[in-house]
């Protein structure tokens, strides 16, 4: 036994076996700071497991933990005319969408689904924050037509989750020009009978409060979210008062009657269920994974129909 064998061998083993620790094990709740292991944090849907913090979630997560199954498939959306202002600030605005683009791994802030939840057929739209503070632009405003054009055609209700900042000032006027047409969008399926529901995430803001979002049959939020046309900072500076305490939070509009519900996102997903089938006049769902069990005394094989004399309809 040498140097070599005691020291040098063991030494390169241990660099070339060594596995890279993953930056992003951990993550601290903004509310309480308690570290969240991400693989618990993932499965509580970016819920604080100790004090009940809702964390952003992209589109595409909620609805893996949404549809049955995690299946859905997605539902294509006209593209709008890119910068059509030719808008620049510190950026153009084509290299803030790449940004996003690259930041998010999506093309635009909303994605629009169909699937089933309960076994119940749906079209869902969801915004995503991450991308632009999910600002409204005519991308969002085709989004949410596509999605109503295809609750239409399917016969299906439409579920939407908001989360904006606003329009998105880089489209000027065509963003705003959005809250009219998604106002169309919702009206048709009101004309089609067809159940419209609303869950309204942190935060909801600006020119969605004022059309789509505020628009539905049912409006869910999640807990302490933040609900407004202007912020509290702005209305604060404006009339120089000091606004009360949870002002335009999700509680404090549920005590004043512009919520329905608040639920809590690991909830969620059982309360839309029990919403849209009583709204669409079907029974409760079944709990659980299986099949509701068929009656006591049903044979697996379907009785032979009778003739009204009691002759077999098979052979007449």
């Amino acid at each position: 036994m040498n140097w070599i064998t005691n020291y040098v061998r063991p030494r390169i083993n241990s660099i070339f076996s060594r596995r890279e620790t993953p930056d992003n094990l951990w993550t601290k709740c903004e509310e309480c700071g308690t570290m969240l292991f991400h693989r618990e944090l993932s499965e509580n849907l970016n819920v604080c497991s100790n004090c009940d913090h809702h964390m952003a979630i992209t589109p595409r997560d909620r609805f893996l933990a949404l549809f049955d199954g995690g299946i859905f498939s997605e539902v294509a959306v006209p593209a709008p005319v890119m910068d059509p202002l030719n808008f620049r600030d510190q950026k153009k605005y084509p290299d803030r969408m790449k940004a996003a683009q690259k930041a998010t791994g999506e093309e635009e802030a909303m994605l629009v689904a169909t699937g089933e939840i309960g076994r119940t057929p749906i079209v869902a739209a969801a915004q995503d924050f991450s991308f632009m503070a999910g600002s409204m632009g005519m991308y969002v405003g085709n989004a949410i037509i596509a999605a109503a054009q295809e609750a239409v055609k399917l016969r299906r209700p439409l579920i939407l989750f908001s989360a904006a900042g606003g329009a998105r000032m880089q489209e000027g006027i065509l963003s705003l020009m959005q809250m009219p047409r998604t106002t169309v969008a919702v009206e048709m399926l009101k004309e089609a009978g067809l159940p419209y529901i609303v869950v309204l995430t942190h935060p909801t803001t600006g020119g969605v409060t004022a059309s789509y979002a505020m628009l539905g049959d049912v409006h869910i939020a999640e807990p302490n979210a933040l609900i407004c046309f202007a912020g509290p900072r702005v209305i604060e500076q404006t009339i120089r008062e000091k606004l009360p305490e949870g002002f335009q939070r999700a509680e404090y509009l549920l005590d004043h009657g512009m919520l329905d519900r608040v639920t809590n996102r690991t909830k969620m997903r059982d309360e839309l269920i029990g919403i849209t089938r009583m709204l669409l006049g079907m029974p409760p769902p079944v709990a659980g994974e299986l099949p509701a069990p068929e009656p006591s005394g049903v044979s697996e094989k379907p009785a032979e129909a009778e003739a009204p004399d009691g002759s077999d309809a098979s052979k007449a």
